[in-house]
C-alpha cells in the first residue's frame, strides 16, 4: 500500500541490510548471546519441509553451531516441527507450536474451503475428534489416518481428507523424525499431546507482528500478511502505528520497525551465506527484491525441486548442492552470474566451514560451475 504521508525513505540496500541483521545473516550470533532454542525463537521458526533446512538455516547464523543441540531440543520436546504459517512445515518452539498455530488458524480454515469439493458431506467437526483420538492413542501416518477416516466417509476425496485432517488439528511430526543422523518416517499426534499441555486460546496478532518486525523488518501491511498466511492485519499495525517506526520503500510503500531496531548502513559489507531450500528470509516478504534480484526470482526452483541457495553481498546469488559419501563430502556451487575471484574465495570458505559443521566426511571438495536454466 503506497503512503499518503512522506516517511524517510529506504532504499533497497538498506532494506537488504537491515532484514541480514535480524536474520543473524550478516554476522553469526555469537552463542553466548543466543541459543539454539533462542534463535528458533527469535526466528519465528525454521521452514522444514525437509529434514535438514533447520540444520542448514542455523549453521548460516549461528557461531559454533552443532546440530546435535537442535536434535536434542527435539528429543527433548522442546521444539518441534508442525504446519503453521502459508500451510508449510516449520520447526518451532514449544511455545509457538502452541500459540502460534491458533493464530493462523483461520488461514487454515481457508485452505480447507479450496478441497470443499472433495469433502461434501464430511462433518469436519467429528474428522477432527476422530483424528484427535487416533493420533493421541498413538502416533499414525498420514496413511494410516486416512484409511480410517475413508471407512467414514468412503465417498470423500482421501487428499481432501488428509488435508482436512492437517488444517483441523495441530498435528505434531513426532521424533524421530527431524532428528539429526537419524531417519524415521512421518508419525503424527497433537501438539498438546505431545506437550503434554493445552493450545493457548488464538492470540491477538500484535504481538506476534512485533515480533515479526524484530526478524523480518522493516516490513509493510502485505509483508507480514506473506509471511503469515493470514489476511487483514492492517488493524493491527494501526494499533502499534504509536509505538512504531515509519518509513516508505523506493516506490512509496509504507514499512514498520521498532524504533530501536538495528538499521545498518547500506554500505555495511555482508558476507556470503549458504541457505537451505525455502529458507523464510527469501520467502517472507510480499516485495523480496530487497534479498531476491528480480531476474533470478525464478531460479530457485525446478518443477517440484527446490534448491538450496547462497547469498552474495547480501542478495540471492545462484543454488548449491552436497553429495558424496559419510567419507568424501562434495558441494557444487553455481552462480547465476559472474563471480570475482574474492568473492569465489569466500563463498569456498563458507562451504568449508558448512562442510566442517554439518558433514562428517573428512575429505572436503568444492566446485564452481555456470548456473543453466
Amino acid at each position: 500500500m503506497a503512503s499518503k504521508t512522506t516517511h524517510p525513505v529506504l532504499g533497497n540496500r538498506a532494506l537488504n541490510r537491515a532484514t541480514l541483521e535480524r536474520q543473524l545473516l550478516l554476522r553469526r550470533a555469537p552463542r553466548s548471546a543466543m541459543s539454539v532454542k533462542g534463535a528458533v525463537g527469535h526466528l519465528v521458526g525454521l521452514q522444514a519441509q525437509n529434514v535438514k533446512p533447520p540444520y542448514y538455516a542455523l549453521a548460516a547464523r549461528l557461531e559454533d553451531f552443532d546440530p546435535q543441540e537442535l536434535s536434542g531440543l527435539m528429543a527433548s520436546r522442546e521444539v518441534a516441527r508442525l504446519v503453521t504459517m502459508r500451510s508449510t512445515i516449520h520447526t518451532h518452539t514449544a511455545e509457538d507450536c502452541l500459540t502460534l498455530r491458533p493464530l493462523v488458524q483461520a488461514a487454515r480454515d481457508r485452505e480447507l474451503k479450496q478441497f470443499r469439493t472433495g469433502l461434501a458431506g464430511v462433518d469436519l467437526v467429528r474428522l477432527g475428534d476422530i483424528s484427535r483420538e487416533l493420533v493421541e492413542e498413538q502416533p499414525r501416518t498420514m496413511k494410516e489416518l486416512r484409511e480410517t477416516l475413508l471407512t467414514q466417509w468412503p465417498d470423500a476425496d482421501p487428499f481432501a481428507l488428509s488435508v482436512a485432517a492437517r488444517c483441523v488439528l495441530p498435528l505434531v511430526q513426532v521424533t524421530p523424525r527431524g532428528l539429526w543422523g537419524r531417519s524415521g518416517q512421518v508419525a503424527l499426534t497433537t501438539a498438546e499431546h505431545w506437550f503434554g499441555r493445552t493450545s493457548e486460546p488464538a492470540p491477538a496478532p500484535d504481538a506476534t507482528v512485533l515480533r515479526y518486525l524484530v526478524a523480518f523488518g522493516p516490513a509493510s501491511v502485505k509483508d507480514m500478511q506473506t509471511w503469515s498466511g493470514l489476511t487483514r492485519l492492517r488493524e493491527a499495525f494501526e494499533r502499534l502505528r504509536p509505538q512504531l517506526a515509519v518509513f516508505q520503500d523506493e516506490n512509496g510503500v509504507e514499512l514498520f520497525d521498532l524504533p530501536d531496531a538495528p538499521r545498518p548502513d547500506a554500505d555495511t559489507p555482508a558476507p556470503p551465506r549458504l541457505l537451505p531450500e525455502f529458507d523464510n528470509l527469501l520467502l517472507s516478504h510480499a516485495d523480496r527484491t530487497r534479498v531476491v534480484p528480480e531476474e533470478y526470482r525464478q531460479r530457485t526452483w525446478k518443477g517440484n525441486q527446490a534448491h538450496c541457495t547462497f547469498l552474495v553481498d547480501g542478495y540471492l546469488a545462484g543454488i548449491w548442492r552436497l553429495t558424496g559419501t559419510k567419507d568424501s563430502a562434495h558441494v557444487i556451487v553455481q552462480a547465476f552470474g559472474k563471480l570475482t575471484r574474492a568473492q569465489r574465495e569466500a563463498l569456498a570458505e563458507e562451504a568449508e566451514r558448512m562442510l566442517t559443521t554439518l558433514s562428517p566426511a573428512t575429505a572436503h571438495d568444492i566446485e564452481f560451475g555456470v548456473f543453466s536454466e
